[in-house]
């Protein structure tokens, strides 16, 4: 039974998510606190196994209430978020200081997605329940900010197409600060809302020698760069004569999600084949795996992120069982790997040329 503490100034937001957490059997709504005050209280007398926590309270907010627990503390939360940009670029704070994931904030209107919203909620609550909280790691070496190669007027050789879900944005932020200015164009796709997505990328880009930005449809991949799928909006990538481009589309959403690992793992094994390195990091459910597996097939070198680095190992763990990974590795170790394939594939293609 996994036991929560709801946190929230709204009355309407703590009847909506207790209603929704206790239809479910194996979850048991301990309390509700409408602030951070009360709830350091509730937290010592109820002992929850996990929070959900409101970013924007009267007297402490959110995240300053987070940092306090994470050092006194530490507990598996899920953040409720407001879906706008400052709440977009709270709520990725409050993931790399150590929050499992987050919820938008529940509608008014919601009657019509109640049903949608409860099931993703109760899966995040009960995957944060088997999270094993630990300090989050300070950030890798870095080149300057968003330095890119120098060499940046050629197309890339090589793609590097990467895919995460839940702990996914601290364990790209990681993987990219491990990668050098000269690194193959990299194209990712983090499950993430609209509003969310352009503030990922900005942090990312503070985070790397790369230059990060958000994809644009038409932009062509350029070694040195980095591309984030928009929120809501596929990303594929295209061949065009020695170029590869990304395109963007709002088709149809794959394993329940727009932007869908998947359909830019199946694009890229489609486009560059041989030529493609593909990495599956932390996430919940099974996205990614399929596409992984055809990455594979094509000719494409093909990464999993182990268990005991993974925030949630659903993702890259179904891409282990259906063997579409030839390396499973700690995501430590993963950028320096990924140069290691990237120098093998390029005396290959020096090799075949001369």
């Amino acid at each position: 039974m996994t036991r929560v503490l709801i946190i929230d100034d709204s009355a309407y937001v703590r009847q909506i998510m207790t209603q929704i957490l206790r239809a479910d059997p194996g979850i048991e709504v301990v309390g509700c606190a409408s602030d951070a005050h009360v709830a350091r209280e509730m937290i010592r007398r109820l002992n929850p196994d996990v929070l959900t926590l409101d970013i924007e309270m009267p007297r402490m907010d959110g995240l300053t209430f987070l940092r306090h627990l994470m050092r006194l503390r530490p507990m598996p939360v899920v953040m409720v978020s407001s879906l706008t940009e400052r709440g977009a670029e709270v709520t990725l704070e409050a993931l790399a200081v150590g929050a499992v994931d987050f919820m938008p904030k529940p509608r008014t209107d919601l009657d019509a997605t109640l049903r949608e919203y409860g099931a993703e909620l109760i899966s995040k609550v009960k995957a944060a329940a088997q999270v094993d909280v630990r300090t989050p790691a300070a950030p890798g070496a870095r080149g300057a900010p968003g330095a890119g190669a120098g060499h940046l007027v050629r197309t890339t050789n090589i793609i590097l197409a990467i895919g995460a879900s839940t702990g996914g944005t601290e364990a790209i932020r990681e993987l990219l600060a491990g990668l050098p200015a000269d690194a193959p164009g990299c194209v990712i796709t983090q499950h993430l809302p609209k509003a969310f997505s352009a503030a990922f990328a900005r942090r990312l880009n503070e985070a790397s020698a790369l230059c990060v930005q958000e994809a644009e449809d038409g932009q062509q991949v350029l070694p040195g760069h980095a591309y984030v799928a928009p929120g809501d909006r596929h990303l594929r990538i295209e061949r065009d004569g020695t170029r590869y481009l990304c395109r963007l589309d709002q088709g149809a959403a794959v394993n329940r999600h727009r932007p869908s690992v998947d359909v830019l793992f199946h694009s890229v094994a489609g486009a560059a084949g041989a030529r493609s390195i593909g990495v599956l990091l932390t996430g919940m459910g099974r996205d990614g795996a399929q596409g992984l597996l055809q990455m594979r097939n094509s000719g494409g070198q093909t990464v999993a992120q182990d268990e005991a680095s993974s925030v949630v190992w659903g993702m890259p763990g179904e891409a282990v069982a259906l063997k579409a990974a030839q390396l499973v590795l700690p995501l430590p170790v993963i950028p320096g790997r990924i140069m290691t394939l990237v120098a093998a594939m390029e005396i290959t293609r020096a090799t075949r040329s001369a």
